[in-house]
């Protein structure tokens, strides 16, 4: 299969107002250059003290580098500390300790011995207040604490050690009037000397500089929100909810310049409430309101214009330190989301992939930024081409559930990212993910999007619950999104190339329910294609088999016998698949994901519906019992005939990261069973290993899925898996597309 870069490697050609084409894949230079590669994926919780309940939440917000590039610190703020985190070896990242905080910290920067913390101790919006903790390294104690008379947000050191900015932004309660502006007291940066250990020379008394009277909005009442420093101390402050940038000479604590972020417009984007994926939308004039910034050199910087009061452009801009914009990357952003599967539908109608962090670094000669977004849980990897010239989109990484701090550390050839969202009741938990500048190619992504003939954007996907391959092309699969959208979709996916590639999608159309719940699809030799809708009768779905036309139109529903679905739970059909038995007779088997109330102890169903005759048989499969520690269930997720009767089985737990335990391939036969009618006994089918999808899942370094929805083998033998990212929404957004080698190699 020949190599194919696809969205990630568009050249980005300085078009219109400074906005990216999307042409090509690029040249020979960005084919050559070396890649990221995620090495290590360490979950925060195992920064916690031996015997704490790991279910504690856990944070890590923003992420700072030793000098020597050994030991990361990052913040926590539900723990009100910071870690340390040994990273020697990045593959086997360590935690070494936490440091606990007077208050919530924000924000960290380490300078020579010391880790210098933003740390918040307001008792109200009205009463802000907060201080530099300064953490001996070594020790890992505070060693002293410098107040900056407010509630700050970010703070960065000077590449020569030399200053510390604190953004103090005193922030607006967004439960006051709405949230609306001016709300004081008025923010202001706050700028202390550092000793060559990182120590506060001045740590009683740092200077503050007024950033009143400068901003179109507001501008009593300044926000800001984000500070870098670059090689002359410069400092460029994002303020944020004004819509304003402004830059402060350091040495001379004075403000240098400052001008509004203005506007940016968008096109071909989701923007519709509900829960669509497609670029039918646009976005005209809307505030940047940028957030993170970085220093790309001397004269240029980089703003993630993410948006917190009334804009958000979706993007990226790249600005020269006379306010003039010289590059914006309108909807590509959006687009590179849509593209891999990562875009957060629930957020269309608001600030979509919302774009928080941005980092810059120098690696072997190369200038590389990164932008991350928050919501699509997705960092672009980018290189700087220089002046007037339009940056190069040279890759896209994954990564944990809400990217907030991203760290370049180019000494040694690394990129670290700290994900937020951590909740163990959901399975979701923060991490830092590492990865290395040394692969050849991209690993990721697996399977992208080519673009929507009727929009131009790339069509709109995730949460991939089923898959099937096309009898007569080996290299032609087909996929079903599950009832997370609006709309019930079917995916073709043309797999000659790496990564995979959505070609087309039909939307499920003529039906009698008002939604379907789409976790399984199956080639019917006569056209067209069977689909599995999971029933919840919680929710007044029933579990229906579909048969539909090749362009999605139902033709037929099939329900499941009245005693049957009175026993029915929430977890119903998952996988089907067509066969035609010993005798000749067409039949359709579809996976029942969980036991039943008529079902036996352990024992789930598999459902035999013959079309000829409109008949249900039934047929018990054996679970096997949990096997995490973490305790959960097992259920079927996916059902595929092998030929003459047997059939591959995927099973799995429903734990992920650390904690999953099963997802294994079983072989099971019908060739001589006779499934029993409804109400009587079922026989029992005998199952056999024949694969572990665990290793192959567990490669990618990243938080292994805890979905693995669908299974199918080509019309070439070639085993292929894919995971359902359960549309971005709480979940980690990534998708693997496995490729497990031929189904003849599989265990007997």
């Amino acid at each position: 299969m020949k190599p194919f870069l696809g969205l990630m490697a568009f050249s980005l050609a300085l078009g219109v107002a400074g906005r990216p084409t999307l042409d090509a894949p690029g040249g020979a230079q960005a084919a050559q250059a070396p890649y990221f590669d995620r090495i290590a994926t360490l979950p925060v919780h195992e920064t916690l003290p031996e015997g704490t309940d790991r279910a504690t939440e856990t944070v890590a917000e923003i992420v700072s580098v030793t000098g020597d590039g050994m030991t990361l610190v990052h913040t926590d703020s539900p723990g009100a500390a910071i870690a340390f985190v040994d990273i020697a070896d990045p593959s086997d990242p360590r935690p070494l300790g936490r440091t606990a905080l007077d208050g919530e910290p924000t924000s960290v920067t380490v300078v020579g011995g010391h880790a210098l913390v933003g740390v918040v101790t307001s008792a109200s919006h009205a009463e802000p207040s907060g201080h530099v903790a300064v953490v001996d390294v070594a020790s890992r104690e505070v060693v002293a604490r410098c107040d900056v008379g407010g509630q700050l947000d970010s703070l960065a050191a000077g590449p020569d050690g030399r200053f510390l900015a604190v953004a103090v932004e005193n922030e607006r309660d967004e439960d006051l009037d709405g949230g609306a502006l001016p709300q004081p007291p008025a923010g202001y940066l706050a700028v202390f000397r550092l000793g060559g250990d990182g120590m506060p020379a001045d740590c009683g008394g740092p200077a503050k500089i007024a950033l009143t009277g400068l901003a179109e909005v507001a501008p009593e009442d300044p926000e800001p929100e984000f500070v870098s420093i670059n090689a002359d101390n410069v400092a460029v402050v994002t303020l944020q909810e004004n819509n304003h940038l402004t830059l402060v000479d350091l040495e001379a604590g004075a403000v240098t310049g400052h001008f509004s972020a203005g506007t940016a417009s968008l096109s071909a984007i989701p923007t519709a409430e509900g829960r669509r994926v497609d670029g039918t939308g646009s976005l005209a004039d809307v505030r940047r309101e940028p957030d993170a910034v970085a220093w790309l050199d001397g004269a240029r910087f980089v703003t993630a214009d993410e948006g917190d009061y009334q804009g958000g452009s979706r993007g990226f801009t790249i600005w020269t330190a006379g306010g003039e914009v010289a590059y914006e990357s309108g909807a590509l952003m959006e687009h590179l989301a849509m593209a891999h599967g990562h875009y957060p539908a629930k957020r269309a109608a608001r600030k979509g992939v919302e774009p928080e962090g941005v980092a810059a670094g120098v690696y072997g000669g190369t200038p590389l930024f990164f932008v991350n977004a928050e919501r699509a849980g997705l960092v672009a990897v980018f290189e700087d081409r220089g002046a007037g010239v339009a940056p190069e989109l040279l890759q896209v990484l994954p990564t944990g559930t809400g990217p907030e701090g991203v760290l370049a550390i180019p000494s040694r050839d690394l990129l670290v990212v700290a994900s937020e969202e951590d909740d163990a009741e959901e399975g979701v938990r923060a991490t830092i993910g590492i990865y290395r500048r040394t692969a050849a190619a991209p690993a990721y992504p697996t399977i992208v999007s080519q673009a929507d003939p009727a929009t131009g954007a790339p069509i709109g996907w995730g949460a991939l619950s089923g898959l099937a391959a096309d009898p007569r092309d080996a290299n032609r699969l087909y996929a079903v999104s599950d009832s997370f959208y609006d709309v019930a979709r079917i995916f073709t996916i043309d797999a000659a190339h790496t990564p995979a590639r959505i070609v087309s999608h039909v939307d499920v159309t003529g039906g009698a329910a008002g939604k379907y719940d789409l976790e399984g699809i199956a080639v019917a030799a006569d056209g067209g294609f069977w689909l599995a809708s999971e029933g919840n009768p919680d929710k007044g779905m029933d579990n229906r088999l579909l048969k539909v036309r090749a362009d999605g139109t139902v033709v037929e529903e099939v329900p499941l016998p009245e005693p049957v679905a009175a026993a029915a739970s929430r977890f119903g059909f998952e996988g089907v698949s067509e066969y035609v038995d010993a005798g000749g007779t067409t039949r359709v088997v579809l996976a029942v994901q969980r036991s039943w109330k008529d079902d036996a102890k352990g024992m789930v169903k598999l459902a035999v519906y013959t079309p000829a005759d409109g008949a249900w048989g039934f047929v018990a499969y054996p679970l096997d019992a949990p096997k995490s520690p973490a305790g959960g269930w097992v259920g079927l997720s996916e059902i595929t005939h092998l030929g003459k009767g047997e059939f591959a089985v995927l099973e799995r737990d429903n734990r992920g990261g650390p904690d999953a335990a099963l997802k294994m391939v079983y072989r099971v036969s019908l060739a001589d069973v006779a499934p029993a009618p409804a109400g009587e006994p079922a026989p029992r089918v005998e199952k056999a290993a024949m694969l572990d999808l665990l290793p192959a899942m567990a490669a990618a370094k990243g938080w292994t899925p805890d979905k693995v929805e669908g299974f199918a083998v080509t019309a070439d033998g070639t085993m292929v898996a894919v995971t359902d990212n359960d549309g971005v929404d709480g979940a980690v957004s990534e998708t693997q597309f496995l490729r497990l080698g031929p189904v003849r190699t599989a265990a007997k």
